[in-house]
């Protein structure tokens, strides 16, 4: 049975969302600040994460970052948050996908159905791993968000950051510039691959023994980037 987690301060539209999902075999979770919603989904470690951006402790952006740090789960964003703006901040975040209020409850279904679907079918992204990434070059803490060479901290900035992170979740795979255009940049950055180069030449002189030559941060020439281990 799928987990959903539904993250949500409104009562009314919890119990609807809840009658909804578990009529169509969810097993649902819910909480109504970004506290608890850290809590649980480090816990119980649902399938899903339906989350509104308007919590009453904290924004839901920070509850995306904050999953984000040591998790891949997909993450529905259901907001009454509509502008471009605040769409890109969220997919920049780490979101997987938005839905505005009000909404349909049959496209809410379809999109969740979808993103257990990605999920179901890419076993590599799932959050199981350990915490910590160590190669012979560099250990990657993903909950603290600390980079190290040695004995000497690495200073990642929060693009580096995020692009590193996406890169060593999903260790030997192909990961598309336009997948890490749209995930570290947000949707209307999609042409600009320059981006990548720059950042991904910044991480391997950061993190290379050779940058010119990179073990570990590897370019699929005209495709995208993986991260060997």
């Amino acid at each position: 049975m799928t987990r959903v987690l539904v993250v949500e301060d409104d009562p009314q539209l919890v119990r609807a969302l809840k009658i909804n999902l578990q009529a169509r075999k969810f097993d649902v979770e819910e909480a109504s600040d970004g506290s608890s919603a850290l809590r649980l989904a480090a816990t119980r470690k649902p399938d899903v994460i339906v989350l509104d951006l308007g919590l009453p402790d904290m924004d839901g952006i920070d509850v995306i970052k904050g999953v984000r740090g040591w998790s891949r789960v997909p993450i529905l964003v259901l907001s009454a948050r509509h502008t471009s703006e605040d769409k890109i901040r969220a997919l920049d975040a780490g979101a997987d996908d938005y839905v505005t209020k009000p909404f349909s409850m049959d496209e809410l279904l379809a999109r969740l159905r979808a993103a257990t679907r990605r999920q179901e079918a890419s076993p590599a992204a799932r959050t199981d791993q350990a915490a910590v990434i160590t190669t012979e070059e560099f250990t990657v803490d993903l909950v603290a968000k600390k980079v190290r060479r040695g004995e000497r901290a690495v200073r990642l900035t929060p693009t580096e950051w995020h692009l590193l992170e996406i890169l060593i979740t999903h260790p030997g795979r192909l990961i598309t510039q336009s997948r890490l255009l749209l995930e570290v940049w947000g949707p209307a950055y999609g042409e600009n691959t320059n981006y990548l180069r720059v950042y991904m030449a910044q991480l391997r002189r950061k993190l290379e023994a050779d940058p010119s030559h990179p073990r570990y941060l590897i370019t699929e020439p005209g495709m995208g980037y993986r991260f060997e281990p």
